[in-house]
């Protein structure tokens, strides 16, 4: 399982994305579930569910 910290400009943590059972999860700062991204059907859902586009959006959903 592979993380990638994301940070703003003066280096505070924001989020991060997790590879977990096959695609790729986004979680802000406190580590609450924004949403996901399905790289099979190269989709983006929000933490609902939702379809939010096609494509890796998570970073939009924070």
């Amino acid at each position: 399982m592979s993380i990638q910290v994301l940070k703003d400009s003066k280096g505070k943590r924001i989020g991060e994305i997790k590879e977990f059972a096959g695609r790729l999860e986004i979680r802000d700062a406190k580590g609450t579930r924004k949403g996901y991204y399905d790289p099979k059907s190269d989709t983006t859902h929000d933490a609902k569910g939702a379809r939010v586009g096609t494509g890796n959006l998570l970073a939009t959903l924070l």
